[in-house]
Order: C-alpha cells, then structure tokens, then sequence
C-alpha cells in the first residue's frame, strides 16, 4: 500500500515525537495548571459505539486500526468493558502508526499505561482512561492500538461492523511492529470505544449518532468512506471552522426508540456521546429501523423520542443537527405505513423547531423520478444503504457552519 503525501506527514510527526519524547516518561505527574495548559482540552479523535460481541478467547492480541480525525498531543485511548459480565485484563497496550497491513511503521509502537502501570484489569460494566503519551498524533492518521488480553470470559464488548481490517493473534504480541505474527484478520473492534488528543480550548468535536448509513454499510471497507469520514476530511480542510473532530457513533441496525442492534439511541446517549471530551455538537440520523420494523412506531413516537435527544444535548451545553431519514423504496420491508411515517418525522425534523440546524438529506439522496427512492447513482446495490458516491454527497451536503456551536 503506497503512503500518501499526507499520511508521509503524520508519520513522520509521530516518529518525530517519538524520537524527542524517549527520555520522557510515558505518565505525566500532575502538575499545576500554566498559562500554557490552560488553553488546551481534551478532545475526541475517533469513537466507536459499544454493543454486545461474542465470547473473547483468553490470552489473545488484538491490533486495532482507526483513523484518526482531529490531531493533538498526549492520546488517551478508553477500553470498555460496559456489556462484559467478567472482569477482563488489559495486560499490555501499545499504540502506533500503520504501516500496511498489521505491520507498523518502525519505531511508532509505544506502551501505554493505566495510573502508571502497564497492565490494567477492567471490571464488568466500567471503562478505563489509559495514562496520557506523551508526542503528537497527526490528523487523518492510521493509528494502531494493539492490546495483548488475559482472563477474557462471556460476552465481550465491542463494535461489530468495523468496515475497516484489524487483525488478531494467540498470545502476546502487542509490542511488535511487524506484521508476521499476526495472521488472523476481522472485521470489528473490540473493547477499544474512544482516542482523545489534547488540543486547543478552540477547538471541537462533533459526534453522529446513528444506524448502519452512519457506520458505513455499502461504502468501502479500508478506505475510510464512511459519510463521516468525508465530513472529517472537509472540516480538515476548512480554515474557518472550529469543529476539526469527527466521532462516527452509529451501529448497524441501531434505533431511536428500542434496543436490539445495540442499545436504543436513547439509552447510549450518555456513554457513546456525552461521555466523550470536547464535543460541541451532536448530528443525529436515526429514525428508519425505527419506522420500517412494522412495530406500529408512530410519528408522535419518533417526535418524542427525537425531542428527548435534543433536550437532553441542549441540557448538557451542546448543539444538536438532525438529518431528515433517507428514502427506501425497494428494501424488503418497505411499504406505504412506513413511508407515511418517515414523511411526518421527516416533515417535523424540517419544521419542529428542536434542533439547532437541520441537514435535508432526504431531499440530496432521492430520485427526482420517484422521491419515495434513493437516487440510483447513490444506491449502494439495496436501496437503503448509500454507496461511496452517496457518503460523499451526504458529507457535502452538511453546512460547516451549523456544526459551530455557541451554547
């Protein structure tokens, strides 16, 4: 795989920072606040929404790969344990840049510590904060978390539809950079939920919540073409917007009201968005597994819920965009109850007043032959789900300056 001249870049911060940073321990003692740290913040570079995953085998490695969206220094990485019904161990964690494949770029791979320790046990139900490293993280970088995991048992937890290739591996091979030993491929992440980077007080993050269209069903698995990644790469280039983080939160199958992909938007609020440092705004698209499940959900049902959401984020200081629901014409289980439904929400999140700004991708993705479906060029082959070239044109249909927030 050939590195772009971007990616050359970041690599070569983050070696750089290395290099600089070898005499300097991985934990920062605290230290009294200076005009210096007073002005930078925490903020979230990359998210992944937590579900309920299968049973992990014990004594097992695992390289995650994520792309990283806004950059900073001293990444924090957070492992979840929140649907896990046994205590799991993280006994070592490393973070590092890709190269290709499992293989890291050489010299990258750095050990990250718990409170000073290099191994950390998580309880059923908790999350943990690795120690901040010290160095800086590039945007847009291909950031490696490889964690070597004892004592795992039941249920784990993780985010099933990764579209993006990690790799895994028996026994501990955290600490290496090279790619031999890790010789299994999958296509999830597990128990690794957020990276944060400190950065400017200036600067924010905006988190979207939502289904499989937001966690980027039909578009290319390992290129990164996720609608929110586009929006990621837009706000990069933006010189005027304060908002440089992308949190992709959505889960495959996910709805406002109800669990079973996941936790109901509702009740994942607080941990898959709220939770996470430096976020100012939140863009909510969800609402169609509600509607065309044939559960009798209403408009009035769908209004409520989406209210909850609004107040909820407003409550917490943030800004809130919600996005009409996309057409489904041809998906096995539409029908003209369902439509009628997404017409209402869909007429309500235009006129109801709840949200701060509202982003029509109903209207940017249907057909103007038959707007009850999404325009062919967009389909991504089930008339639900749109390709690449529908990702991108949701991403550019987003307006930067709604995503400002000055509550």
């Amino acid at each position: 795989m050939s590195i772009g001249h971007g990616y050359r870049r970041g690599v070569s911060t983050f070696v750089a920072a290395l290099v600089t940073a070898v005499c300097v321990p991985l934990v920062v003692p605290p230290v009294a606040a200076t005009a210096g740290s007073a002005v930078r913040h925490p903020v979230i570079t990359w998210g992944a929404s937590a579900d309920r995953q299968g049973a992990g085998p014990a004594e097992r490695s695992y390289r995650l790969v994520v792309r990283t969206s806004v950059g900073g220094t001293d990444l924090r990485i957070r492992l979840t344990n929140a649907f896990g019904e046994h205590p799991v161990t993280f006994a070592s964690a490393y973070a590092g840049l890709q190269r290709q494949g499992a293989e890291l770029v050489r010299g990258s791979n750095r050990r990250l510590t718990f409170g000073g320790q290099p191994s950390v046990t998580v309880p059923a139900g908790a999350t943990v904060l690795s120690d901040p490293l010290p160095g800086k993280l590039a945007a847009q970088s291909n950031l490696v978390v490889s964690l070597y995991v004892t004592g795992a048992q039941g249920p784990t937890t993780g985010h099933g539809m990764a579209m993006q290739t990690s790799y895994a591996t028996a026994g501990d091979h955290a600490a290496e950079e090279a790619a031999g030993n890790w010789t299994d491929p999958m296509g999830s992440w597990y128990w690794l939920d957020a990276v944060s980077v400190q950065t400017s007080t200036a600067i924010s993050s905006v988190v979207t919540l939502g289904d499989s269209i937001t966690d980027g069903w039909a578009s290319s698995t390992d290129e990164n073409r996720r609608w929110p990644d586009y929006l990621s790469r837009r706000l990069q280039a933006a010189s005027g917007s304060p908002v440089k983080g992308v949190a992709n939160e959505g889960i495959s199958g996910n709805k406002v009201l109800a669990d079973g992909a996941g936790e109901a938007a509702l009740r994942r609020l607080d941990r898959d968005v709220l939770s996470h440092p430096g976020v100012s705004t939140v863009f909510v698209l969800e609402g169609i597994n509600d509607l065309k499940a044939h559960s009798g959900v209403t408009v009035d049902d769908l209004v409520a819920g989406y209210q909850q959401l609004a107040d909820r984020v407003h409550a917490a200081g943030k800004c809130v965009v919600g996005a009409t629901i996309l057409p489904y014409k041809g998906w096995s289980e539409y029908d003209a109850a369902g439509e009628a439904v997404r017409q209402g929400v869909n007429d309500w999140i235009r006129h109801g007043g709840a949200f701060d700004a509202v982003v029509d991708l109903d209207t940017i993705t249907r057909s103007p032959y038959d707007p009850q479906a999404i325009l062919p060029f967009f389909d991504g082959g089930d008339h639900l789900h749109p390709n690449d070239k529908g990702m991108q044109a949701m991403a550019d249909a987003v307006d930067l300056s709604a995503l400002r927030c000055d509550r």
